[in-house]
């Protein structure tokens, strides 16, 4: 049962933390802002623990759908049932321990920005409301939650405007291009698409991010993207697996790595 429990938060999946936390903390670096690194690690993994949380609560709400979808049925919860008072309990205790770790040791705007992302995922995940169901879903989801990934770290490092806000809305349209390749919505995806080069060029152009900030924080999730583009093609199974394989492990530990350097030499 623990065991059920603690992959239901998908740990690989603090990738994405890890990627909008690595795209801040390059920007404090380029501008030579001095920061307390132990400060950063400690709200990444706040921030990763509450995303388990918040995993974990939508596959509960998305139980009986995971068991029909060939992608979701590995779910932790599909696998391996767990009694819901248990797992709601579970989910509680990961968001209380959270939010009291950050309001006795953090900056008081990173809980607030922590607290927009659990908001956010309640209107998407949970009925009334359930945004997940209707056209605002690509907003909602992968989109405005880079947004508050970025800021909390921001935050931790000087503020919320360290990061360009360009690069906010790059991140912001990414993420709606990947929820819409996850999606298979093809013809909007390739809008987002034409709108994410012509901002990337704009950012380039006008100096809110460098080279070597567009190396690491650009090319490698670009690449790992590329099996989930061709998924909506063909062999969907099979390269939704690889897109996974490489963002969610591959990069997760490059960024990883990253970050370490970064942070302490």
């Amino acid at each position: 049962m623990i065991l059920t429990l603690f992959k239901s938060t998908r740990l690989t999946w603090a990738a994405k933390n890890v990627h909008m936390y690595l795209l801040a903390i390059t920007y404090a670096y380029v501008y030579q802002i001095s920061f307390n690194p132990l400060k950063v690690i400690e709200g990444l993994i706040l921030v990763s623990v509450l995303w388990g949380a918040l995993y974990s609560l939508n596959d509960l709400t998305d139980l009986e759908i995971d068991r029909n979808d060939r992608n979701k049925r590995n779910r932790a919860f599909v696998q391996q049932p767990i009694d819901n008072k248990i797992v709601l309990i579970f989910i509680v205790f990961l968001i209380f321990s959270v939010f009291a770790i950050s309001l006795a040791t953090l900056n008081p705007l990173f809980t607030i920005i922590m607290l927009l992302m659990v908001i956010n995922q309640l209107l998407y995940t949970l009925p009334p409301i359930r945004l997940k169901d209707t056209f605002l879903a690509p907003l909602n989801s992968t989109a405005t939650n880079n947004f508050l990934r970025v800021a909390s770290c921001s935050i931790l490092l000087s503020n919320i405007l360290l990061v360009p806000i360009s690069v906010y809305l790059l991140m912001f349209v990414v993420g709606m291009g990947t929820y819409m390749m996850y999606k298979e919505k093809k013809k909007l995806m390739h809008g987002v698409s034409v709108v994410s080069c012509i901002l990337m060029a704009y950012i380039l152009l006008m100096g809110d991010m460098n080279i070597m900030q567009f190396l690491i924080i650009i090319v490698p999730p670009f690449l790992a993207t590329i099996p989930l583009y061709l998924s909506n093609f063909f062999a969907q199974d099979q390269l939704i697996k690889q897109a996974d394989f490489l963002y969610h492990k591959v990069v997760f530990i490059f960024y990883i790595v990253c970050i370490i350097v970064l942070l302490f030499y």
